[in-house]
């Protein structure tokens, strides 16, 4: 039975918890799509100009969920982390197979998932070394699971169970959170609360969010960040929901900026400015901590576990 301290894997060491500090727990500063032709995020200076902008609104900590193969720059997020002393937490994974070559995405999936576990434990592909992630992320379809998304979550439970990593799942304007967890916690038997369920409030259905945070699962809410989406006007409904259902220990917050043009956006900083105070007077003071901090820390922390022989990583 593994006995290990529970520690937040971040691109500077594991660690502790409760030095976590207030958290943007799905972000991104740097990505690249061929869906997305010149919205990439790919500026480190701009990354850095986010990231003391959070700092200076209180923000201490920030998870980055652009997985592999979509510019995520892991050799220049050290560097960010010590020049802002903001914590970063990297992923590993594969997004939905429209964001890669088809001929890079057949070269991925052979050993998929010795090439998560790789990253996690002894480190991501362009970075320095011993620079590991510390979270995977996956992608679900609209409405469903196709065979890539169940390609890539079988290796995502694998290398979970291989080291204890959370599994942190994109879904597509809200759906199939349902499905994800048949599937990875069902059938894969990953324990829900190991599992951060993204971008449920672009689809409202609060039935379903308060019996998805009642499964153990970690709720992330995000879309500060984006004009024109639905995401902001119903993520108080959310909280509402699921805090007045006894689940406030479920949801996590985050800002998901994903394009060049959301960087006019207000941006992580919005969080702490502009959520945390309204938070504070719709819902009490301890909210915004709980929300912004506590969870978070229980979210990405993990006892983890060694290396497992072989798996070296394939690719950024």
């Amino acid at each position: 039975m593994n006995t290990a301290a529970a520690a937040v894997r971040t691109v500077l060491g594991d660690l502790d918890p409760a030095e976590l500090g207030v958290c943007d727990a799905h972000d991104h500063l740097f990505l690249r799509s061929p869906v997305l032709p010149g919205e990439e995020l790919d500026d480190p200076a701009a990354a850095e100009q986010v990231l003391r902008a959070f700092a200076a609104a209180g923000g201490r900590a920030f998870v980055q969920w652009t997985p592999a193969g979509m510019g995520r720059r892991a050799g220049a997020l050290p560097e960010l982390s010590r020049a802002t002393g903001v914590h970063l937490v990297a992923a590993t994974g594969l997004h939905q197979a429209v964001h890669y070559d088809p001929a890079d995405l057949e070269r991925r999936y052979a050993g998929l998932a010795g090439f998560f576990t790789a990253e996690l434990t002894t480190g991501l592909h362009g970075a320095p070394a011993g620079v590991r992630a510390g979270l995977i992320k996956v992608a679900g379809d609209f409405h469903g699971l196709g065979a890539h998304t169940r390609r890539v979550m079988a290796a995502a439970a694998e290398a979970h169970h291989a080291t204890g990593a959370p599994i942190a799942v994109h879904h597509e304007l809200g759906t199939a959170a349902t499905d994800v967890l048949d599937l990875l916690c069902d059938r894969h038997g990953v324990p829900p609360g190991r599992v951060i369920l993204g971008h449920l409030n672009r689809h409202p259905d609060l039935r379903l969010h308060r019996r998805l945070a009642a499964t153990g699962a970690f709720l992330a809410l995000d879309g500060p960040s984006r004009a024109h989406h639905a995401t902001d006007h119903h993520l108080f409904d959310t909280v509402a929901a699921v805090v007045e259902a006894g689940h406030a220990d479920r949801l996590l917050l985050g800002g998901d900026t994903t394009t060049r043009g959301a960087r006019h956006a207000p941006g992580p900083a919005h969080l702490l400015t502009a959520l945390a105070p309204r938070l504070a007077r719709e819902f009490g003071p301890g909210l915004p901590h709980r929300l912004l901090a506590a969870n978070p820390a229980r979210a990405f922390a993990a006892p983890w576990r060694a290396p497992a022989p072989g798996g070296a990583p394939a690719g950024s």
